[in-house]
Formats: structure tokens, C-alpha cells, sequence
């Protein structure tokens, strides 16, 4: 099978191209955000994102998490979705073949003394003691939105992944 990258070229699966010049409907991966930076989205295993449609001088394109988001027609991206779809149902079996891939133990935050996380410290089993669950930085976690309102790219986002 031969791959090719180009401005524009046939659409087949493994080739890379412009999305501008892709037609709407299209499966991809590997998507760049900025001209000739690389790929960043949709590159991990079985994942892939597709072209919903052009707008301009963007490309609206639905992401693997749901979000819909418009990324510049010049950036590349292959045709396609990644390989290894498999990947996520391997059950690892033990904690040893873990730790062979460098992952070390979780430690929950309760048991921690309070230096160490938010929810530490306390005699005995003790409930957060917070208005919110917090993460060992105290940032707010589970179910509370963290986005920067002003960050650059919000206004690239069409429809954020949590968004019924």
C-alpha cells in the first residue's frame, strides 16, 4: 500500500493532506492545531475525529470526547482512524505488570497528612471537610469547571464535550 502526503491527494486511508481539501464526513486522525506544527489530536489507539463541514477559513471538526471544535483548513491531517482499537479492553491482571510500566501506587488523598493534600489530617476516618473534593494542588475536582474563560482557543469551540 502506498502512502502519500500532499497539499491535495487521493482519499485514501493512511494518506495525509490539508483538511480544506478533504470532503465533509471524512474520518481522521493525527489532526495538527497550527500549520505544520505536527499532530495533536486524535492519536491515541482506536480514536479518531471527523470533518463535519467547512466555515471560512476553518474546519469543524468533532473530536473523539465530543467536542466539536474549528481548527484552520491549512493544518494537516491523516485519513483514517488510529489502529490497536483493542487497546483499552487488555486487563493487566496485576499489580506487578503495572509497576513493569513505571506506573506506582495510588495513594488516596485521606490518608495523607494535610502538608501532603487538601483532604489530609484529622483523627481517624474523616469526610473532606471542604465546600468540594480537591485535587493534592486544591483545584477543585470532579464535576466542576476549571476552563480559563479567557483562554485563547474558547472561541475555536463550537460545542464543549460536557455540553448536553
Amino acid at each position: 500500500m502506498e502512502v502519500v502526503s500532499g497539499k491535495t491527494t487521493d482519499v485514501k486511508v493512511g494518506n495525509a493532506m490539508e483538511l480544506g481539501s478533504m470532503p465533509d464526513g471524512t474520518f481522521i486522525h493525527n489532526v495538527e492545531l497550527k500549520p505544520g506544527k505536527g499532530g495533536q489530536l486524535a492519536r491515541s489507539a482506536g480514536v479518531s475525529a471527523q470533518i463535519l463541514g467547512q466555515e471560512g477559513k476553518y474546519s469543524i471538526i468533532r473530536l473523539a470526547s465530543g467536542e466539536v471544535r474549528r481548527i484552520t483548513s491549512n493544518c494537516r491531517a491523516t485519513v483514517g482512524t488510529v489502529g490497536n482499537e483493542d487497546h483499552s479492553l487488555v486487563n493487566v491482571g496485576k499489580a506487578g505488570r503495572m509497576r513493569w510500566m513505571g506506573v506506582r501506587p495510588t495513594v488516596r488523598g485521606s490518608v495523607m497528612n494535610p502538608v501532603d493534600h487538601p483532604h489530609g489530617g484529622g483523627e481517624g476516618k474523616n469526610p473532606i471537610g471542604r465546600a468540594a473534593p480537591m485535587t493534592p494542588w486544591g483545584k477543585k475536582a470532579m464535576g466542576v469547571k476549571t476552563r480559563k474563560k479567557k483562554q485563547a482557543s474558547t472561541k475555536l469551540i463550537v460545542r464543549r464535550r460536557n455540553d448536553k
